[in-house]
């Protein structure tokens, strides 16, 4: 075995710790765990900041897990500690983890949305990858926290979709269960609430036809284990019928009664009725007859995320459903789909050749892509200046696998793909850190290249070769008759090109 690794959530309703280790084959072996409840979502629900107890609880909390990791020989710095919703809200996160910082040696990174979805994903892939489920049926997996609920939607294998609903347990408690607290108006408001998304949800997945719904998080866990099946150590399964009748059964409960019968802190108990109602109702969305449970959580995911770099296969996987999700956001809004996958082949190109002259890293190669595939997702609002339209709808849009960092990238990146303007005369951009700057000036003057070479959106070169030669980029093409329009169009679009990577584009 590997050295021990671990991670540190620092949630809505608690700080969660997990020490795994992997075997040569990248199997994981959880070795420690612990869980300490801490009302961080209430704090910011209520007042917008995290008050000054609950940030001496959570330093104190911290340390404890410092000295434990310790045992394990562990440093700080080797440490995972990741914030999710509670401090993406929380107005006072910035002084809070130099606080952290400074008081306990752990470096807290603040995830999005978005990078939650990642992480849940490879966690869920991970945990039934040997047992007889699989992800090409059209699928939901939904994740429930104390501020938001995100949601995956998967047809034939492929995303769909992703979003991270504001409709998160902690949220809803503070929103409604001051002024009743009656089972009926929670429910009325939680359906509503779920209603009002199910309409823009069902632009990208018909919820009436999924038959494979995926739920993840203690509170389902809780109720697997109760009227559920064990299909494996670490995955149930659950009717749906035993499902809504033990949902509807509890919020009978006091919160007093759901410590004592479950076994469970008061902090979860508090919210343990309205997670559940939002799990049943999403499910009755659906004619999935059951419901598959993974015990699993983000922190598997973000361990399994920091030991997958060698893993090719995993990483194709990533790549695939991070370019399925494009696509269909360009489906979304009625987008050119055949000259997106034209260009974004010959980008594919352009950064295999240019390879040695880029440092950039796989991943920048992801970002060409999906910039590729969305440069002119902008024209459904408006042909001129239809790629201030796409940056816009891109900056604003959820995309798998894509951190809100590498969204702003890519939107960058379809900013500039046209016209004579270019990225350094924009203050925002010389607001970016330079490696940022350069990685958007390289992808841009390569989409640029692209698009001109199907300017005319037919898709006249379907067989092109590329080479480096001394001081040019030599593009050949089998199609040399009537070229005119692509010439222009190169001339037009190669001079950022030309400046960035000093060679000059001929066509031939």
């Amino acid at each position: 075995m590997a050295a021990p690794e671990s991670v540190i959530e620092i949630g809505s309703t608690g700080v969660r710790l997990l020490v795994a280790e992997f075997a040569p084959n990248g199997t994981q072996n959880i070795i420690d765990r612990s869980t300490m409840p801490l009302p961080l979502g209430k704090d910011v629900f209520t007042n917008g900041v995290i008050s000054q107890e609950t940030q001496n609880q959570l330093i104190q909390i911290l340390k404890r897990f410092v000295e434990q990791l310790a045992s394990w020989g562990i440093q700080p710095s080797a440490t995972n500690c990741i914030a999710l919703s509670a401090f993406r809200d929380a107005k006072n996160s910035d002084p809070i983890i130099d606080r952290i910082l400074v008081q306990t040696g752990l470096r807290v990174h603040i995830i999005d949305g978005i990078e939650e979805n990642k992480l849940v994903y490879l966690a869920v892939t991970d945990c039934i990858k040997d047992q007889s489920v699989h992800l090409m049926d059209d699928t939901v997996i939904l994740v429930v926290g104390g501020s938001t609920t995100e949601i995956m939607m998967m047809s034939d294998g492929k995303m769909a979709g992703v979003h991270s609903l504001r409709l998160g347990t902690v949220r809803i408690e503070e929103q409604i269960k001051k002024r009743t607290s009656s089972y009926d108006d929670i429910q009325r408001y939680v359906k509503e609430s779920i209603h009002n998304t199910k309409g823009s949800l069902e632009n990208e997945l018909n919820l009436a036809e999924v038959k494979q719904f995926i739920a993840v998080g203690s509170d389902v866990t809780l109720a697997a284990i109760h009227v559920g099946h064990p299909i494996s150590t670490f995955l149930w399964e659950i009717d749906k019928n035993d499902f809504e009748a033990f949902v509807r059964e509890i919020q009978k409960y006091s919160i007093d009664e759901c410590v004592a019968r479950f076994k469970i802190p008061y902090s979860e108990a508090e919210t343990l009725q309205v997670s559940l109602l939002i799990y049943m109702r999403f499910l009755l969305f659906t004619k999935a007859e059951r419901m598959l449970v993974p015990e699993t959580n983000i922190r598997n995911g973000l361990l399994l995320s920091k030991n997958s770099g060698e893993n090719e296969e995993l990483r194709q996987e990533f790549v695939t459903q991070i370019t399925a999700s494009a696509r269909n956001l360009l489906r979304k809004y009625h987008g050119d789909e055949k000259h997106a996958e034209c260009v974004m082949m010959i980008c594919a190109k352009l950064y295999d050749v240019l390879k040695n002259e880029l440092a950039l890293d796989d991943h920048a190669r992801t970002l060409l892509e999906t910039a590729a595939i969305l440069h002119d997702i902008g024209s459904f609002i408006r042909y001129d200046n239809h790629n201030l339209h796409s940056s816009y709808i891109i900056k604003n849009s959820e995309i798998f696998g894509l951190s809100r960092k590498d969204i702003t990238i890519v939107s960058e990146i379809a900013k500039y793909h046209k016209g004579t303007s270019v990225p350094q005369d924009e203050d925002s951009f010389l607001m970016l850190p330079r490696q940022d700057r350069m990685t958007i000036l390289k992808l841009t003057a390569i989409l640029r290249i692209a698009d001109a070479l199907d300017r005319g959106h037919i898709q006249k070169f379907s067989d092109i070769s590329i080479k480096l030669e001394q001081n040019s980029l030599i593009i050949k093409t089998r199609n040399t008759k009537n070229t005119i329009l692509e010439r222009i169009a190169l001339s037009e679009k190669s001079g950022m090109f030309e400046s960035v990577f000093g060679y000059k584009v001929i066509m031939l």
